[in-house]
């Protein structure tokens, strides 16, 4: 099979795991979504996975209750599933029928980014869930079409008083001077894969870190970086509707590299 071929059979593929059948075409989608993980899978190589399963699997449990044999078994018949070439972003989820529902979602992955323009979300924080990823995802995704609307790829986040959370599909992180800020974990935001791999790395490399209460004028001229598993590191390049500035993307290229390098083959067998 070429890999334009396979590509196209994986291309949005949903299989639902059953106890004794295993992953199986799913053939409801449009329930609830409780929880949900997703990762960037290029050429069978994957960074934190391990922190995804463990992330998720706190979640499943913590909302439903679901048995750790369940969700074992669910994730080794994920693993072995994922495409092995080109690139992917697969998401699990736990959706909510009469009963809940672990799920696998194929997809390829978008294009990947190096810099991004960064609207400041005019509103409450709309988030019931911000620890969670998964049952805000429908109404972050109206805040970035805002976002979009106002000439921007981003949107971010703030707490009533101003203070900086992270962006709708995002951890936010800047810098100031040689040392490296993270939202205070006081505050609502979800804990990041890719935030705590960047933390692992300013460890490793003798980096100084800090945690930092900061409103968006407090930014103004520092190099600010969004952070996920698709892209990776995404330099703030223009703040949309404010008059603050972005800084240089200095340490970006080098950052982006150190965590390309963390990534890891994908397990055989799960």
């Amino acid at each position: 099979m070429s890999s334009t071929v396979g590509r196209l059979a994986n291309a949005g593929r949903v299989l639902t795991w059953e106890p004794g059948r295993g992953l199986v075409p799913c053939a409801h989608e449009d329930d609830q979504l409780l929880i949900a993980d997703s990762w960037l899978v290029s050429d069978g190589r994957v960074r934190g996975l391990e922190r995804h399963r463990q992330r998720f699997f706190r979640a499943c449990i913590e909302v439903a209750h679901i048995p750790q044999d369940h969700l074992h078994a669910f994730w080794r018949a994920t693993v072995r599933e994922l495409p092995r070439h080109e690139r992917w972003f697969p998401r699990v989820e736990l959706s909510a029928r009469p009963r809940a529902e672990l799920r696998l979602r194929i997809r390829p992955a978008p294009p990947q980014g190096a810099a991004v323009r960064l609207w400041v979300w005019d509103g409450p924080d709309p988030r019931t869930a911000p620890r969670r990823k998964g049952p805000d995802l429908a109404c972050l995704a109206e805040v970035r079409r805002r976002a979009s609307t106002a000439g921007a790829g981003e949107a971010l986040l703030t707490t009533r008083s101003g203070l900086v959370l992270e962006a709708t599909n995002s951890s936010v992180l800047w810098w100031e001077g040689p040392c490296l800020c993270i939202p205070s974990p006081g505050l609502r935001i979800l804990p990041g894969v890719t935030a705590d791999l960047i933390q692992e790395s300013a460890v490793r490399f003798g980096t100084r870190m800090g945690h930092r209460r900061r409103r968006v004028a407090d930014l103004d001229g520092s190099e600010v970086w969004l952070v996920n598993a698709l892209h990776g590191i995404r330099t703030v390049s223009t703040w949309v509707g404010t008059s603050v500035v972005a800084g240089p993307a200095l340490r970006a290229p080098e950052w982006q590299a150190r965590l390309e390098a963390c990534a890891e083959p994908l397990p055989e067998h799960g």
